[in-house]
């Protein structure tokens, strides 16, 4: 069944076909179509929608439903991430299974309401205090918003870890027809970990706060351990007319999209351009990515900001090949001719 819809509102379909129970969340654009749209659908499905009465509050409230086991989600957008992130520290060392939304806007600061990418670094690299990772999925359409919100409870629940689906302005509020496709109803095991209750059991323990001699340093090494699980199983990523390509663009988002049709253009040219589209934005594909960096071959990352990813790519490459960049940010677009001709006059 398809249906022309924002990818806002994709992202909502997505989570509540996943199985969603609890959703906690506070207005700022341009995500203000997810709390508005789950208002009314999560009442009539008979579960929890809570306007919280601010970022912190409505963070700490998905820790609160999800360490009983439901499943559980909150969005913002980029300032509202930032206050969100003591709580998302919080339940990545408690291993608390959740989703969190950031639909970018431009920054720093308060900004303004127009697409970024500007919150990568923060998404990436922890975000909060403390060693920690998160999952990272980067949606390019709202085809995808509804994929990926659907398996990100999934793939929460079996790293037992907060996932983030880092999308931005321009792939919520865009209209495009989705195709739900994935099944309405899901079951689930019983969490061994959940707290609900001990009657009948032994009673279960989970906290962050690890006074011990040596108690935390080894809940830290554990960490560590599921982390490389995690970057060795769950890598994913597209390519587009790589196998030939002389100039490769690397994007995610709303700028890969227009970077493959600069592809286009380049290979009507007698370019050879191609795209490498990482879904996953950690575990990040730097293995594949690598694996292109060979004499003859450049990089070009073009991301809505002034320069995030590029970073990892240039790692990735590890100086076997030339990087650059080609970048906005404050809610501009980069054009499909400024990518063709920053690919016609790449050296």
């Amino acid at each position: 069944m398809k249906k022309l819809v924002k990818g806002n509102i994709a992202l909502c379909e997505g989570a509540i076909a996943a199985g969603l129970k609890s959703y906690f969340g506070y207005p700022i654009t341009p995500q203000n179509e997810v709390p508005a749209y789950l208002s009314r659908k999560m009442v009539e499905l008979n579960r929890v929608f809570v306007q919280a009465e601010s970022e912190i509050a409505a963070a700490n409230m998905v820790l609160g439903a999800a360490v009983t086991g439901a499943r559980a989600m909150t969005s913002s957008s980029s300032p509202g991430i930032s206050l969100k992130q003591e709580a998302i520290s919080y339940m990545a060392a408690m291993q608390i299974p959740a989703l969190i939304v950031n639909v970018q806007r431009g920054g720093p600061g308060l900004g303004n309401i127009s697409g970024s990418q500007a919150d990568y670094f923060q998404a990436v690299k922890g975000g909060g205090h403390g060693d920690y990772r998160l999952i990272v999925l980067a949606p390019n359409s709202a085809q995808e918003m509804y994929e990926m919100a659907y398996d990100a409870f999934d793939l929460a629940e079996k790293y037992r870890t907060p996932v983030i689906i880092l999308s931005d302005g321009v792939i919520g509020q865009m209209m495009e027809p989705v195709d739900f496709n994935r099944p309405e109803r899901k079951t689930f095991d019983e969490k061994q970990w959940a707290l609900t209750g001990c009657k009948g059991r032994a009673p279960r323990s989970i906290q962050s706060l690890l006074m011990k001699d040596g108690v935390l340093e080894r809940h830290n090494i554990n960490l560590q351990e599921k982390y490389k699980t995690i970057a060795k199983n769950e890598v994913r990523f597209e390519t587009y007319n790589t196998d030939d390509a002389q100039i490769i663009i690397t994007a995610y988002g709303i700028s890969s999209r227009i970077a493959k049709s600069a592809v286009k253009l380049a290979r009507e040219k007698g370019l050879k351009a191609g795209l490498f589209r990482p879904k996953t934005l950690w575990p990040f594909p730097s293995e594949a990515i690598a694996s292109f960096a060979k004499p003859g071959v450049k990089f070009l990352s073009v991301e809505l900001s002034h320069g995030q990813m590029v970073e990892d790519v240039k790692l990735a490459v590890n100086g076997k090949a030339q990087v650059e960049f080609l970048g906005k940010a404050g809610g501009g677009i980069v054009t499909e001719q400024e990518i063709l001709k920053a690919i016609t006059n790449y050296k």
